[in-house]
C-alpha cells in the first residue's frame, strides 16, 4: 500500500474519532486511491455500516483491494464480526487503532493490523454479537448450512429494527421468503425456528430448536448460547414456530 494511501487512512480515522471510520482502497485507472466512506451505523462508536452510495461510488471507480476501518480506543485486533465480514468480501481488511487518553489534545494512531480471507467460520456457541453479521438470523443461517447443508438467503436489516416506528420488520415474512412455513399442529422438530417477542411489541428475536428441549440462539449484546427452551421463559414469549419446507 502506498504511503499516501496509508496517510489518508490514518487522517480519516483521526478525523472521525470517536466514531469508527470506514473506507475502501481502490485501484483506479490513475493508480491506488483511498475512498473514505460514511459510517451510518446507529452505534457508530462500536461498529461500522458503510453507506451503500459511498461503496457504489468506490466500486465504480475501479477494483476494491482493501476494506479499512478504525477501532477507537481499542486494539487493532479483528473481532469475530470483522473476520466473518472479511470472508464474505473476499478482499483483505485493515484495522487502524486510534487512541485518545484523558488530557490528550487530539487522537493518535497507535497501531494497525491487516488480514486476508482464510476460511474463518465463527463458532455456533460463544460467538460475539455484531448486528447484520453475527446475530439471531446469522446463527440460524449458519446452523442450517453446517447441519443441513442448506443455504438460507441473506436479508438486509437495520441494527435498530426493534425500535417502534412505521415500518417494522416482519420476521414471519422474512422466514417465509427463506422457505419456512408456520407449524400449526403444535409439534416441534429439530430445525424448527422459534419467533419470539422479547421486551417488544412484536416478534424481534429468533432461535433454532436443536432437540432435547433446547434451542440455539444469539441475543443482542450477548454471546450465542444453547439454552433450555421447553417450559422456559423463551417458550412463553414464542409467537410462532416455523419449519423449513425446502
Amino acid at each position: 500500500m502506498k504511503n499516501e494511501t496509508i496517510t489518508a487512512i490514518m487522517e480519516h480515522a483521526i478525523r472521525d474519532f470517536p466514531r469508527e471510520s470506514c473506507g475502501l482502497v481502490v485501484l483506479t485507472n490513475e493508480g491506488e486511491r483511498y475512498f473514505p466512506c460514511r459510517n451510518i451505523a446507529v452505534t457508530a462508536n462500536e461498529h461500522f455500516v458503510m453507506a451503500p452510495n459511498d461503496y457504489a461510488e468506490a466500486e465504480d471507480a475501479g477494483e476494491i483491494t482493501c476494506v479499512v476501518h478504525s477501532h477507537p480506543n481499542a486494539p487493532a485486533r479483528p473481532s469475530q464480526g470483522d473476520l466473518v465480514s472479511c470472508e464474505r468480501g473476499l478482499v483483505p481488511w485493515m484495522i487502524v487503532a486510534v487512541w485518545k487518553e484523558p488530557g490528550d489534545e487530539k487522537p493518535r494512531i497507535v497501531d494497525n493490523y491487516a488480514f486476508a480471507p482464510s476460511g474463518y467460520e465463527a463458532p455456533l456457541i460463544g460467538r460475539e454479537f455484531w448486528f447484520g453479521v453475527l446475530d439471531c438470523y446469522s446463527i440460524i443461517k449458519d446452523w442450517y448450512k453446517r447441519e443441513r447443508s442448506v443455504e438460507l438467503p441473506e436479508f438486509a436489516r437495520r441494527d435498530d429494527f426493534w425500535k417502534p416506528r412505521g415500518n417494522l420488520v416482519d420476521l414471519y415474512s422474512q422466514y417465509a421468503q427463506a422457505g419456512f412455513a408456520e407449524v400449526t399442529d403444535g409439534s416441534l422438530q429439530i430445525g424448527d425456528v422459534l419467533l419470539m417477542q422479547i421486551r417488544a411489541t412484536f416478534a424481534n428475536h429468533a432461535g433454532v430448536y436443536i432437540g432435547d428441549g433446547q434451542m440455539l440462539h444469539h441475543l443482542y449484546g450477548q454471546l450465542s448460547q444453547r439454552e433450555v427452551y421447553l417450559r422456559s421463559y423463551y417458550q412463553e414469549v414464542t409467537r410462532r414456530v416455523v419449519r423449513y419446507q425446502g
